[in-house]
């Protein structure tokens, strides 16, 4: 490897990179998708549901296999594959047909999977448990700014055609799935010998151990139950909160080619720059206690906020209160998701199932989703869709308990 490549292939480098770009594509892809579903394809609220069911389904099938996958032969195969699939799958995304949608969810959302956990196991094994709090934090902010620069490629590109940006982001996830099979490298890595490959038994057993990590740890168990009830929770707002401002709300008239592309152009990269600064804020104001080892306080706290932005969005009877119970509920997120896989990293004492214990957290979610989202779903279609997200967020708030009750009755974390 020639220098200026073995500089860029320095693990922590790689992963940011890959944070980035990965970030920068599923941007391009995903930020006029709902609205090139309603607005192209004219699929109903009821349709857009089951989309993100099958989405779902097919996260819940596949978390496991995949996750065995990168714990059994190798965290970067996972991901290299993860991400050519995750491409071919958007692709087939801009076919303007119901079942070509459908079809997408499955392909895509199986290459979701096999990047799931593997790119966090990855770099965990590669620079230390110790050390990969501060990687993720500076890859999750990189991610946000990136996500900036996607909404705006998106929003020139779908000004000519929605699809457009969608196929961008398809071909694009494919081109950087061959690049990190150029950067990432695997020394901290033991894959399992050539003759105990592809058994079922080593499924088993690699599985087993996931399933034993996820229910003898207090704190991996409520990861499990506070990612089911985020699942329960997240399908009604992620997948009709489109519907929701278009057609009960309403949008302003900005005289463009296209104006409801532009608003939702310019609703994600408000969004993002939220986000971005919500993280910034949050790790200067208090780093101590984001770095924390237990930091059960702060994620109970955020818990608290989610879902009470969910609550704002659905009682807001005007565009600005909405949206501001939308981006409160995103900022909250953004501050939490590197706290919560950096302290999930630190519990999960056996690197062997690293892989298989994280994609367990995405199963639980996707449990929750497959039976939250139809349920919560014919909630809106019967009393309303902001019964449904009130609904929502009152399901959710539980969580902050299930974090605080972590600590002990003498204000320390609780033991395992």
């Amino acid at each position: 490897m020639n220098p200026r490549l073995a500089r860029l292939a320095d693990p922590a480098r790689t992963y940011v990179t890959l944070q980035g770009a990965w970030a920068f594509l599923w941007a391009l892809a995903f930020t006029l998708s709902l609205v090139y579903q309603v607005d192209v394809v004219g699929l109903t609220p009821f349709q857009l549901i089951v989309v993100g069911t099958v989405l779902e389904a097919t996260c819940f099938l596949g978390e496991i296999p995949t996750g065995v996958v990168a714990d059994v032969h190798s965290r970067k195969l996972s991901v290299v594959i993860g991400l050519v699939t995750i491409g071919l799958g958007v692709c087939v995304m801009a076919v303007p047909a119901f079942w070509a949608i459908l079809a997408a969810q499955v392909v895509w959302g199986l290459g979701y999977t096999f990047v799931s956990g593997a790119a966090e196991a990855w770099v965990t094994d590669e620079v230390g448990e110790d050390a990969v709090q501060p990687v993720f934090t500076r890859g999750h902010q990189v991610k946000l700014g990136m996500t900036i620069v996607g909404i705006l490629a998106a929003g020139l590109l779908g000004q000519v055609a929605l699809a457009w940006p969608i196929v961008a982001g398809g071909v694009g996830f494919v081109v950087l799935g061959a690049v990190m099979s150029l950067l990432m490298r695997e020394d901290n890595f033991a894959p399992t010998p050539r003759g105990d490959r592809d058994t079922w038994g080593h499924l088993w057993a690699t599985t087993r151990e996931g399933l034993y990590a996820a229910t003898r740890h207090r704190v991996i168990r409520t990861f499990l139950l506070v990612g089911l009830l985020a699942g329960l929770t997240s399908e009604v707002l992620d997948r009709l909160w489109v519907d929701r401002i278009i057609n009960h709300i309403g949008l302003p008239d900005l005289g463009t080619g296209d104006d409801v592309a532009t608003w939702f152009t310019l609703f994600a990269l408000a969004a993002s720059l939220v986000g971005l600064i919500a993280s910034l804020l949050a790790n200067r104001l208090a780093p101590a206690a984001l770095n924390a080892e237990h930091p059960t306080r702060v994620m109970a706290v955020l818990v608290l906020v989610e879902a009470g932005g969910v609550a704002l969005f659905a009682l807001a009877g005007n565009l600005g209160a909405a949206l501001a119970g939308k981006w409160t509920r995103d900022a909250a997120q953004s501050v939490s998701w590197p706290v919560a896989h950096a302290w999930l990293n630190r519990t999960i004492t056996n690197p062997g199932s690293r892989a298989t214990t994280l994609s367990m957290m995405g199963q639980a979610d996707a449990v929750g989703q497959i039976v939250g989202g139809p349920s919560l779903g014919m909630v809106a279609s019967r009393a309303g869709v902001q019964t449904a997200l009130l609904l929502a967020a009152a399901i959710q708030a539980p969580a902050a308990f299930l974090f605080a009750r972590l600590r002990s009755r003498s204000g320390k974390p609780a033991l395992p």
